[in-house]
Formats: structure tokens, C-alpha cells, sequence
């Protein structure tokens, strides 16, 4: 029989984010694996095993641990290095399935949603042989964030773009949008920008107990996030965040200082 790999998609680390789709999809496995990250990032496993214990009722589930390659941050080249560490962790996945080779219904749980910003699904791609592969949507951190500060994503009829603190760093404003999502940075990207005329929307663990908000103007308030960032990855010892970035521009084209 071919193996089954559902991913299912859990939110932001909440119970209460979970479809009842993702529940049943938990429920019908033979084999949950669970990264481990490090100790640094213990919380984000053992959130995945409350999630676990608080929804699986299937007693013949396994729930297995297995360790998570670390990236190797020494090559010069990002994609290269990306590539390289997806490979290991497939070979990790493959490694974990063996030791439960009854298993045919396996599956991962997916920080958020495996579509956006999360490379499980090239993982995936890399097994041999291939596994008949399903996918459960999740609600993502851009969700919980909008949700946390009751505001729309968009203004009406606008669009936005979806990207990373590093390209946001290294090229500057997106062009073609004045509103901006920033995902994946590695601390205080927005710092970089002429904050003139710029709001923000900021979240860390959004959706989590531990969650952390704050918005304003930029120039007002970029400071004060950049130090709750760093206050808030001392206590933990990890930390994942996003942000909005909001243009406004008045009549004329000139922004708002």
C-alpha cells in the first residue's frame, strides 16, 4: 500500500484555531510525527503535543518525536543552503517513518498553513516513493494577526504583497502596493525604511497565550517594538512575528510625516 502523508494545517499553536477537518484528519492517523527543534524551541513542540492531547482521541495513534536537521547558515548562497536543509529534513522524515513502517496513514502538524510561507510541501516533494498526499488548510499567523487588531487586510479594492523582512532589507519598499505583510524577519526590518507617512501593525506568538500586539506610525512606535521583540526572545528563547505595513498617501502623492 502507498503511504498516505496528510498535512494538516494548526494555526498559531491555539486549540480553538483547529477545523473540526483537522480534528478528524488527526484522528485517523497511524503516526503523528513531531519536529524537534532545539531546546531554544521546545514551546513550539510541545504546543503540537497539547494540541494532540487535547484533540486525539484514537488511541492507536502514535505520536513520535524525531530531531529536525539544522540548517547549515555557513554557505554563502541562501537558495543553496534552503535546498540543502529541505533535503535533510525529507531524509529525517524518511528516517522516522522506517523506525514505524506499519504505518500508512502519517502525518505532519503544520505551524499555520502549509501553503504560505512554510516549505513542508517541497519537503514532501522529496520523498521517494512518492506518498499520496493531502493537505488540510489551517488559519495563518496573517490571520490571527488582522484578527488580533481588528482590522481589514486591505483597503477596498487595493492590493497587497506578502514578503519577507530580508527582501523587505534588502530592496526596499514593494513596489506597486501600499500595503506590505512581513513575514520571516529576523528582527526589525522596518527600521531600514523612511517611516514617513507609514503605519504598522505588529503581532508576536499571535494567537498564542504569550501573544504580543502593538500599532501605530512607525516613527512612533518602531523603536518600542524593536525592544518588546527583544524582550520577548530573551524570556522564551524564541520568537515568531509578523507585521503590516500601511502607506498613506494624501492628496498629491506626499505622505503623512
Amino acid at each position: 500500500m502507498s503511504l498516505h502523508l496528510t498535512l494538516i494545517g494548526i494555526g498559531t499553536g491555539n486549540s480553538e484555531h483547529l477545523t473540526l477537518q483537522a480534528i478528524r484528519a488527526i484522528n485517523r492517523q497511524d503516526l503523528i510525527l513531531i519536529p524537534q527543534k532545539g531546546e531554544g524551541k521546545a514551546d513550539l513542540a510541545d504546543l503540537r503535543r497539547t494540541i494532540c492531547d487535547e484533540v486525539l482521541t484514537n488511541t492507536t495513534t502514535q505520536v513520535v518525536m524525531f530531531d529536525l536537521p539544522v540548517r547549515d547558515e555557513a554557505t554563502l548562497d541562501y537558495r543553496r543552503r534552503v535546498d540543502d536543509w529541505h533535503d535533510a529534513i525529507a531524509v529525517a522524515w524518511q528516517r522516522a517513518m522506517a523506525y514505524h513502517a506499519g504505518a500508512q496513514k502519517v502525518a505532519l502538524l503544520v505551524w499555520g498553513d502549509p501553503s504560505l510561507y512554510d516549505s513542508t510541501l517541497r519537503i514532501a516533494a522529496r520523498l521517494n516513493p512518492a506518498p499520496v498526499l493531502e493537505v488540510i488548510p489551517g488559519i495563518t499567523s496573517l490571520h490571527a494577526l488582522t484578527a488580533a487588531h481588528a482590522i481589514a487586510l486591505n483597503e477596498i479594492g487595493a492590493p497587497f504583497v506578502v514578503t519577507t523582512g530580508r527582501r523587505l532589507r534588502d530592496e526596499g519598499w514593494p513596489p506597486g502596493v501600499d500595503t506590505a505583510v512581513v513575514m520571516l524577519d529576523s528582527g526589525g526590518a522596518f527600521a531600514t525604511l523612511d517611516p514617513a507617512g507609514i503605519e504598522i501593525w505588529w503581532g508576536a506568538y499571535v494567537g498564542m497565550p504569550q501573544q504580543i500586539i502593538c500599532a501605530g506610525r512607525l516613527a512612533e512606535v518602531g523603536s518600542k517594538i524593536i525592544a518588546l521583540r527583544a524582550e520577548a526572545r530573551a524570556q522564551h528563547g524564541w520568537i515568531m512575528d509578523i507585521y503590516i505595513l500601511r502607506r498613506r498617501v494624501m492628496t498629491g502623492g506626499q505622505t503623512w510625516g
